[in-house]
């Protein structure tokens, strides 16, 4: 192939490159009527649309490099128009689509069942976290939320847990580094419970006041198979006048057999919270043997789940300073907290709390 195959063109009107093109255009239609075998048309198209010496790339060498600036865009038009045709031309020699051979290998039997498509779904912490917020809700309980990293007076302070005071050391956490010159309730550090949150409620609306707390907490807890440093909470909030103890143990008493079923029972016994007084740990009948006692239960027939109380005075002290409507005098109200964990395991026969924060696709598998 040499440039003899394109002629020279020395007027560029459009009469002159309609004349060019039309004759190269005929010389297509020409060589392409001719062609039988898949070895023509291989030759066809090098001959055409070859690289280093295709006629079309002969034409852009010569004709439109020489070409002046007002006549490249009419040019360019009819080149493209010639490559087009010299496309179409290929394939219409080449059958105009797949042989039969390459369509059967392609065929789809549209009877076989459908690839399935993988869809997400709720962690099973999330999945029972937002289980217990809804059996609150039916109750009429709002949703609070609050910030992870709180300062020292939200944290412990407010909640009855003065500096210094024995009781901190069970809810030891990671402290923000060089902030000595700051006054000891202004320290930042991450959470020990979602209590703030219920402070910093108390403090930006009167009561009556009915709220669930989910979220994330932080404990200096050595990990094994039921305990992690960093775990969930459900913590509860209710405060009006004349709220009772009585109170407290119908919603808590509704809200176990919400979660586990109508047979279940519960029972309180006394126990310690800065935060309230009285407080007490409740158990429920066990959900494994229905109180017959097995190993789950160590043989008991109970199983304890959470901590509750009634709020303690000097706490409603701390959120008077802001809103004076929480005198302890006239209000009373109950508080409650439990682990998203815990009952995530009871619930799903999980034995070891770090499966839910390994990633582990097989684990988390089983509950799509």
């Amino acid at each position: 192939m040499t440039n003899d195959a394109i002629p020279n063109l020395t007027a560029f009107d459009e009469a002159a490159l309609d004349r060019a093109f039309a004759s190269l255009a005929q010389q297509a239609r020409d060589a392409a009527a001719a062609l039988g075998t898949s070895e023509a048309i291989e030759s066809f198209r090098l001959e055409w649309l070859g690289r280093r010496q295709g006629r079309l790339n002969e034409i852009s060498s010569s004709w439109l490099k020489a070409a002046p600036p007002e006549a490249k865009k009419l040019l360019g038009q009819r080149f493209n128009a010639l490559k087009k045709l010299v496309e179409d031309l290929l394939d219409q020699a080449a059958g105009g689509g797949p042989s039969d051979a390459a369509l059967a290998a392609e065929a789809v039997d549209i009877t076989l069942p459908g690839t399935r498509r993988l869809t997400g779904a709720e962690h099973p912490i999330t999945r029972t976290l937002n289980e217990i917020v809804s059996v609150f809700a039916a109750l009429g309980y709002s949703v609070g939320v609050g910030p992870e990293v709180e300062t020292d007076y939200y944290n412990f302070e407010s909640m009855n847990f003065p500096p210094g005071h024995p009781a901190r050391d069970t809810q030891d956490t990671l402290v923000v580094a060089n902030q000595e010159r700051r006054l000891q309730r202004d320290r930042l550090l991450l959470r020990t419970h979602t209590s703030p949150v219920q402070m910093r409620t108390m403090e930006s609306q009167p009561p009556p006041v009915r709220i669930v707390i989910p979220g994330k907490v932080h404990r200096n807890d050595a990990a094994d198979a039921t305990h992690s440093p960093i775990f969930h909470q459900v913590e509860g909030l209710c405060v009006d006048t004349k709220i009772t103890f009585s109170d407290l143990k119908g919603t808590l008493d509704h809200a176990m057999k919400a979660l586990f079923g109508s047979a279940v029972k519960t029972r309180f016994f006394p126990s310690f919270f800065p935060f309230t007084e009285p407080s007490a740990d409740v158990q429920i009948s066990c959900i494994f043997c229905g109180g017959k006692g097995c190993r789950k239960c160590k043989q008991s027939g109970w199983i304890e789940l959470l901590g509750c109380g009634m709020v303690d005075p000097a706490v409603f002290a701390f959120a008077a300073g802001k809103q004076p409507a929480y005198d302890p005098k006239k209000i009373s109200g109950f508080a409650f907290g439990m682990g998203v964990e815990r009952i995530a395991m009871m619930k799903y026969g999980i034995s070891e709390i770090g499966q839910f924060f390994a990633g582990d696709m097989r684990f988390l598998e089983q509950f799509v």
